[in-house]
Parts: structure tokens; C-alpha cells; sequence
């Protein structure tokens, strides 16, 4: 490949990701338009079910039984059900908790299955078999609505087209530390500006399978739950849209829920997500582009949404060019180079700053926000080798179980010791290759006196050694552990 071919291929690559990140900004100025509803007083009291799926939850899962049976909500209309597919001593501790609020007069269910067929779709669709409440609630473990969370919503059920009420997630452990705060503001910038301005234009937008209702007749209309995919709540989501139903977002109501508090599990509930949308997208897009019923900027939006997680192996690509697209760069004119990293800094990184302090203003931005940018972007950045690999397994039809976010709730167990953390240390080594190569394209910029493009390479760099580096930490301390259980004890002498 010529040189002139080499850089036009990495500006074509640049302004694609700045597209995807100015797209981005115009979905959050459009949800600037979502107003919060002054009067959501409901005349009537529909029977409402609530959902909690469970799957080896031992430290949240009595705070979330307790609080959902602490909703404001009259009792002859409201039932639970516990769906619980755990395998450790989870449902002793539900057993328990089911017993005492049945005591109380609450309608609840603990719902055992043989197997974790079809995974958390397989749990919700055996659930909803037994009960024929006109409306669903679904909880994960660790959530914790308010006692006013039903009342606020179901007046929206009045309208015979709505299927699904959605709230806005909070997060419980936000300041806990500097992964906690980075996850806030990216789940920020996902809830308030993506879900708020696909709401305001009228687009597809999805169910987070968590902290919202949904009416009976649309799962059952839209073909019930699935796990045909990882996202079982995108995939019905879009199915039941295709049908005609319309979809709510109510960002005023707040449902606070735990972060991940460690990179692993980070990385697996990522991984999970990015995989999941993309067998999604293989699944439903083409439907969706036969759907001639449906406005083009609809189908477009569903595919930017759908497929947006293709952003990720881009990103790998730009990462390998840099450092060859740097070289070939300082030989030509340099007020070309120059004006070329100030319109791709503003466009993808300037872009992506905006995105985020739009969110965080509307959820009150602080000094502490703005400290922690930097940050955000090089997570996102940092994500891209884990979440290609979700991708290209998606692509190829390699199916995987449903891995759950491992939750610590109020304890100080180790998240170690919840399971699910399969993630080989190759992962990590080659995110930590990745952020040294980058390091070098630093060094590179410096010394040839590309200045304009060393924040958006140390973005670069510092992302894949942060996510590469903290994901190494744990299987380190393991093997330190494992070697020093292995070393000879000493021989107690005789006598002392």
C-alpha cells in the first residue's frame, strides 16, 4: 500500500469514528426536548407482577425482595415472583425472605427451574406462564426502587398503544472509586442523552431489562422472550416496536443500582452487552430494512443503534495506523497535518467531551465530573480489544452462557469469590501491548512536533494500559497466593 493510499484510508477511518461520536452529540441535544410529566397520578390500579430474576445473588438478593415487597402499590394488585435459577445458597436465603413477607400478606413466589434454559429469557418467560397480571415489572438483583416506582408509571398504561415504561438507572456505589465514577458517566451519557434523544425523535429505542414495565399483550404479541441472543431485553424490544408499540422513557424516575467495583466485571457485563447487540443486529436488521412501513431515518437510526458496537474493531485498526500515519503525516506540508488534527480532535474527541457534560449537567455536573472526562473517554477507548472479541464471536455465531455481572451489595465480600470471572490474562496482555504501542506513538508525535495530536494519542495509550494493567492486578495476586500456599512450612523443632 502507497503512502498516499495508507493516509487516506486513516483519515477515512478518523472521520467515520467522528461521525459515530458527532451522531452521538446530536442525540443529546434532541434529548434536551424530553420534558419530565407533570401529573403521572394514575386513575386506575391495573394488576401488576413483579419480576425478579436471580442467579447466585447471596449478597443483594434479600435487599431486593425486601424492597420491592415495600411498594406503594394495592396489595390485592400486585404480585411477586423470585425467579431463581441459583446453584449456591442463594435460595436459602430467598426461602427465607419469601416466608417472612408471605407472613405479611404480600403475594410472592419463589419459582425454582431444573436448568437455566434460554438463561434469564427462559426464567422471565416461565414466570410470566404462571400469572396473568396485566402488567410486568422487572427488577434485577441489584436494584432498589422507590416505594413509589409503580404508581409513577402505570398511568402510562392507559394509553392502549404503550408497551413498555422505561426508567433511568442511578448507581448506588458512584463514588466509590475511579472505575465506579467513569461507569456512571458513560451509563450517564447512555441513559439521559442516547435513550432521551432517540425517545424525543421517535426512534427505536430498547428495554435495559431492568427497572421498567412492560404490558403483558406486547411480550406476548411481540413473540414472548427469547434467548436467541444475549440481549434477550434488545431483541424483544425491537420485536415488539416492529409490531406497532410504542415505547416510554421517563429519565425523571431514578432506579439507583450497583456498579461493577472491579475491571473483570466490568469487562464480562461489556463483553455480554457488545455481544449480545450484534447477534441482535444479525438477527432483526434485516427485517428492519424490509419494514418499508417504517420511516428511513427509523431504519437508519435502528442500525447506528444495533450496530454501533463495529465502532470497537474500528478503533483497533486506527490504533495499529497511528504510529505509520504520524510518520507519513510529518512529511507533508505541516499546516495540512496541523489542520487536520485540530478538525479530527474536535470532531471525536471535542464531540465526545460535550456528549458527557450535557449528561452530567443534567444529573449536576461538578469539578469532580470534569476531573474524571479524561478518564471516561480512555475506558471507552480501553474497551475496544474486549469488545471486539464480543463482536467477532457475535459474527460468527459463537454461541456463550449468559455470564452474570457478579454484585456485592452492602458487603465487603470479594468479588472473586461471586464466580463468572473467566476472562484469560491474554486479554489483558494484549491491551497492555496495545497501550505500549501507543505509548510509542507519543514518543513519535513529540519528537516531530505533532503536539495538537498527543492528547488524542495518551487517550490512546493510557486507556489500554489502564484496562489492560488493572485487569492483570487479580490474577497476579492469585498466583502470588497460589505460590506462597505452595512453598515447604517449616518444621516445628522439638520441645518448643
Amino acid at each position: 500500500m502507497s503512502d498516499s493510499v495508507f493516509f487516506w484510508a486513516y483519515l477515512g477511518l478518523l472521520a467515520l469514528l467522528s461521525l459515530v461520536a458527532l451522531h452521538r452529540l446530536a442525540l443529546a441535544l434532541a434529548s434536551l426536548r424530553v420534558r419530565s410529566v407533570a401529573d403521572h397520578t394514575p386513575r386506575s390500579f391495573p394488576t401488576v407482577l413483579v419480576q425478579l430474576p436471580l442467579y447466585n445473588e447471596r449478597y443483594v438478593a434479600q435487599r431486593i425482595i425486601d424492597a420491592v415487597c415495600a411498594l406503594d402499590y394495592p396489595r390485592d394488585s400486585l404480585e411477586i415472583q423470585v425467579l431463581d435459577d441459583s446453584t449456591d445458597d442463594t435460595p436459602q436465603i430467598v426461602t427465607r425472605a419469601v416466608e417472612r413477607w408471605r407472613g405479611q400478606g404480600v403475594h410472592i413466589d419463589h419459582i425454582r427451574r431444573e436448568n437455566r434454559e434460554a438463561f434469564k429469557a427462559g426464567a422471565l418467560a416461565e414466570g410470566l406462564r404462571r400469572s396473568q397480571s396485566e402488567l410486568v415489572a422487572i427488577f434485577d438483583a441489584d436494584f432498589l426502587p422507590a416505594a413509589d416506582f409503580l404508581t409513577s408509571l402505570v398511568s402510562h398504561f392507559e394509553d392502549p398503544g404503550v408497551g413498555l415504561v422505561q426508567a433511568r438507572w442511578g448507581h448506588l456505589n458512584r463514588h466509590e472509586s475511579f472505575l465506579t465514577e467513569t461507569q456512571a458517566i458513560l451509563l450517564d451519557g447512555h441513559f439521559l442523552n442516547e435513550h432521551g434523544g432517540r425517545f424525543a425523535r421517535g426512534h427505536f429505542f430498547n428495554f435495559n431489562g431492568t427497572a421498567g414495565i412492560w404490558r403483558r399483550t406486547c411480550i406476548v404479541d411481540a413473540g414472548g422472550w427469547s434467548g436467541a441472543t444475549l440481549t434477550e431485553d434488545l431483541d424483544l424490544s425491537y420485536r415488539a416496536q416492529l409490531k406497532g408499540w410504542r415505547f416510554v422513557y421517563r429519565p425523571d424516575v431514578v432506579v439507583p443500582a450497583e456498579l461493577p467495583a472491579d475491571t473483570a466485571a466490568f469487562k464480562i457485563q461489556q463483553h455480554r452487552w457488545a455481544k449480545g447487540s450484534i447477534e441482535t443486529a444479525c438477527l432483526l436488521l434485516p427485517k428492519i430494512f424490509r419494514a418499508h412501513t417504517i420511516p428511513i431515518r427509523r431504519r437508519l437510526e435502528a442500525a447506528m443503534h444495533l450496530g454501533g458496537n463495529f465502532a470497537y474493531p474500528a478503533v483497533l485498526v486506527l490504533t495499529l495506523m497511528m504510529p505509520f500515519a504520524i510518520g507519513i503525516r510529518y512529511d507533508s506540508d505541516p499546516w495540512v497535518s496541523l489542520l487536520l488534527d485540530a478538525l479530527f480532535l474536535a470532531g471525536s474527541t471535542g464531540s465526545l467531551v460535550l456528549f458527557y457534560v450535557l449528561a452530567e449537567h443534567r444529573v449536576g455536573l461538578s469539578w469532580r465530573t470534569l476531573v474524571h472526562l479524561p478518564l471516561v473517554l480512555a475506558m471507552g477507548i480501553g474497551l475496544a480489544v474486549n469488545n471486539s472479541r464480543a463482536v467477532f464471536e457475535a459474527f460468527w455465531l459463537k454461541r456463550s452462557e449468559f455470564a452474570r455481572t457478579p454484585k456485592r451489595g452492602d458487603s465487603v465480600a470479594d468479588l472473586f469469590d461471586m464466580g463468572a470471572f473467566t476472562a484469560a490474562p491474554w486479554q489483558a496482555l494484549i491491551e497492555v501491548a496495545f497501550g505500549l504501542y501507543m505509548f510509542g506513538a507519543v514518543v513519535l508525535a513529540a519528537l516531530t512536533g505533532r503536539f495538537l495530536a498527543l492528547p488524542f494519542l495518551a487517550l490512546f495509550a493510557s486507556g489500554f494500559l489502564f484496562v489492560g494493567l488493572a485487569s492483570l492486578r487479580r490474577p497476579m495476586l492469585l498466583a502470588l497466593q497460589r505460590a506462597l500456599t505452595a512453598l515447604p512450612r517449616p518444621k516445628r523443632i522439638q520441645g518448643l
